[in-house]
C-alpha cells in the first residue's frame, strides 16, 4: 500500500513534543507576550498523567546558561548553582530528568528555584515550588501580584493556592492565562504547573471556569465548541466504546477477516500520521484491519485546516477515505451531508471522553476492550493483543 501522507501533517508541534504523544484538545490559547523562548501553551487538555519529555535522563552540573535566558534574572539575584545531586533531590525536577531533559541551574530568584530543562533542539523553563512537588513550564516576569491586579482589574480571579503558590486567573477577551505569584508576591509566572508525577494541574484549577474547556456541541450549526447537547450518552467503561466506534463514518483498509482496530484522528495531527505509518506493515500483512475516523480538533493550531481536511474526508467512500488522507486528498468542496457526518464523528468523541488524537480502541483476546490515547510504544505488541 503506497504511503504518501501529506507533508504538512507531517510538521511536529513544538508543545506536543514536550508534552504527550498525543495532539490534544485544546483550550483558549494563551495571551502572547514577547520572550526570548517559545514555550507551551499553558493549558492542555488531556487524559491522566503524562511525561513532560520523551527519553532517558541526564542531569547537567552547574554550568553557564545559554545566551538565549541570560535575560530571564539579574545576576545580583541569583545563588550559587546546585549540583545535579541538589536538583534531582527535587522530587517535581527528578521528574523531568528521569524523563528525558538535561537541567541546568539558573539560579534562586523571589524565593523559587529556576532550571532550564533541553532536550535536543527544545528548551523550556521551569520554577520549582517552595515544597519541590510541582514545577511552573514558565518565565518569570518583572510584574508583581499587585501590578498584575492593577492591570487584570475585574478580569483577574484568584483560585486557589497549588504547592504554597497562589494563582491568578486573567481574561483578556476569549482568551486567558494563568499566573503564579513568586512568595513574596514580588513577581508572577505566566505559565503551567505540573506536579513530581507529571499531572497538569493548571488544567485542574481551571476546569470549573466556563470557556475554559472545549466542548463538542451536536445538532447545532457548529461542529466545535458550545454547549454539549445533555442527549449525547457518556461512556463511562469500555465495554461499549466499540459500538460508539462502529456508528461513526470511517474508513476501511485491510483484509475484511482480519483483527480489526479503530483510530480516531485529526487529518493534520502529526501523532496520527506517524501511528498510520507504523500500522501499514501489519495491514500489509494481514494482520489487521484499520478504521480511520476523521475527527476536527486543531483548528487552533492550523486556522480551520484540520475541519476542512476533516468534512474532506468524511464525504469519501469507505474504501478511499483512507488513501486519500495518505495522499494528501483533503482538499475542495466538501460533500452535502459532510457536516452533518462529521458532527456526529464529534459526538461519538464526546461519548468516549475523547481527549486527543491517535485514541485507538480494539477488541482484546480475551474478549474484553482496549483503548490507548496516544501513541502506542510497541505498536507489535498492541496488534499482537487484537482478538477477532
Amino acid at each position: 500500500m503506497r504511503i504518501d501522507l501529506l507533508a504538512t501533517a507531517m510538521i511536529l508541534f513544538p508543545a506536543a513534543a514536550f508534552a504527550q504523544s498525543h495532539c490534544a484538545l485544546q483550550a483558549p490559547l494563551r495571551m502572547t507576550a514577547e520572550m526570548p523562548i517559545r514555550l507551551l501553551p499553558p493549558i492542555t487538555v488531556g487524559g491522566g498523567a503524562v511525561p513532560l519529555l520523551p527519553a532517558a535522563a541526564t542531569i547537567a552540573g552547574p554550568s553557564e546558561p545559554p545566551p538565549s535566558l541570560s535575560r530571564i534574572r539579574p545576576t545580583a539575584s541569583r545563588t550559587v548553582s546546585q549540583t545535579a545531586a541538589d536538583l534531582n533531590a527535587i522530587p517535581a525536577l527528578a521528574h523531568i530528568a528521569a524523563a528525558g531533559a538535561t537541567l541546568s541551574d539558573l539560579g534562586l530568584s523571589h524565593g523559587l528555584r529556576t532550571v532550564c530543562a533541553r532536550h535536543g533542539a527544545q528548551v523550556m523553563v521551569f520554577e520549582a515550588s517552595p515544597d519541590g512537588q510541582a514545577a511552573i513550564a514558565g518565565l518569570m516576569t518583572d510584574l508583581s501580584v499587585d501590578q498584575l491586579r492593577s492591570i487584570g482589574g475585574e478580569d483577574l480571579t484568584e483560585l486557589p493556592p497549588q504547592h504554597g503558590l497562589r494563582a491568578l486567573f486573567l481574561h483578556n477577551g476569549s482568551q486567558f492565562q494563568v499566573f503564579y505569584a513568586s512568595p513574596d508576591n514580588e513577581r508572577v509566572i505566566p505559565g503551567v504547573m505540573w506536579d513530581a508525577a507529571g499531572k497538569d494541574l493548571t488544567r485542574d484549577q481551571v476546569a470549573a471556569i466556563p470557556g475554559t474547556t472545549p466542548t463538542v456541541a451536536i445538532g447545532t450549526d457548529s461542529i466545535a465548541g458550545g454547549a454539549r447537547d445533555t442527549s449525547v450518552d457518556q461512556v463511562a467503561d469500555n465495554a461499549n466504546l466499540i459500538v460508539v466506534a462502529r456508528n461513526t463514518t470511517h474508513g476501511s483498509v485491510g483484509d475484511p477477516s482480519a483483527p480489526e482496530l479503530w483510530m480516531f484522528v485529526d487529518p493534520q495531527c502529526s501523532f496520527s500520521v506517524r501511528t498510520m505509518q507504523q500500522l501499514v506493515p501489519f495491514i500489509a500483512a494481514g494482520k489487521v484491519r484499520l478504521n480511520v475516523i476523521p475527527l476536527s480538533i486543531l483548528d487552533r493550531e492550523d486556522d480551520g485546516m484540520s475541519t476542512r481536511s476533516a468534512l474532506n474526508l468524511v464525504g469519501k467512500a469507505s474504501d478511499q477515505l483512507i488513501a486519500a488522507w495518505e495522499t494528501g486528498q483533503t482538499t475542495g468542496s466538501p460533500a452535502t451531508d459532510a457536516k452533518g457526518k462529521l458532527q456526529m464523528n464529534m459526538a461519538a468523541a464526546a461519548a468516549i471522553h475523547l481527549q486527543g488524537t491517535p485514541t485507538l480502541i480494539w477488541r482484546k483476546s480475551d474478549g474484553s476492550v482496549g483503548r490507548l490515547d496516544g501513541m502506542p510504544p510497541d505498536m507489535g505488541g498492541l496488534v499482537a493483543s487484537i482478538g477477532g
